[in-house]
């Protein structure tokens, strides 16, 4: 599948990236290929394989929930784009 010039423009700004001329035609083809990929896989005849809750068959192994001290909080907000009052602050998803 041939992804045009906006499709690619629509993706970047979904995902916040910031490309260049180059950097956009190098993911117009990595994501043609993907999806030229998903098609293929569609095609797969699924008729005789039997449906599957997971990848593991049998029963799943849970393991023991351990409290461990994480990074400071100084340090995770240092890396947002925006924090305030200790916390991330992120843009409204819609206006209303």
């Amino acid at each position: 599948m041939k992804l045009t010039q906006n499709d690619v423009d629509h993706v970047a700004k979904l995902a916040r990236l910031d490309l260049t001329q180059e950097e956009e035609e190098k993911l117009a083809v990595e994501l043609s290929s993907i999806l030229d990929y998903a098609a293929t896989l569609q095609e797969v005849d699924l008729d005789e394989v039997q449906p599957m809750h997971g990848v593991h068959v049998g029963q799943t192994m849970m393991r023991i929930d351990v409290c461990k001290p994480s990074l400071p909080q100084e340090v995770v907000l240092h890396n947002a784009p925006e924090a305030e009052e200790d916390q991330f602050k992120v843009p409204p998803i819609w206006e209303g």
